[in-house]
């Protein structure tokens, strides 16, 4: 079951840089002294992204354990 294992990683890896990628939205959002409205949008669109990378990194990782109990 190698071709679960592979492409699960890379897809483990990208939620990551998704993750990684909405943490760094939020702090250049926090530091930009946008006003509360501004800021509140730039939060809800980082949020969206951030439960989009969750769940893909999450997928990956269930291919991956899936992967490796049938191996």
């Amino acid at each position: 079951m190698d071709y679960l294992i592979w492409p699960g990683a890379i897809i483990v890896l990208a939620g990551l840089a998704g993750i990684v990628w909405s943490v760094l939205t939020v702090g250049r959002a926090r530091r930009a002294g946008l006003s509360d409205a501004a800021l509140r949008e730039r939060l809800q669109h980082a949020v969206l992204l951030n439960i989009g990378a969750l769940l893909v990194s999450a997928l990956g990782l269930m291919m991956v354990v899936v992967g490796v109990i049938l191996r």
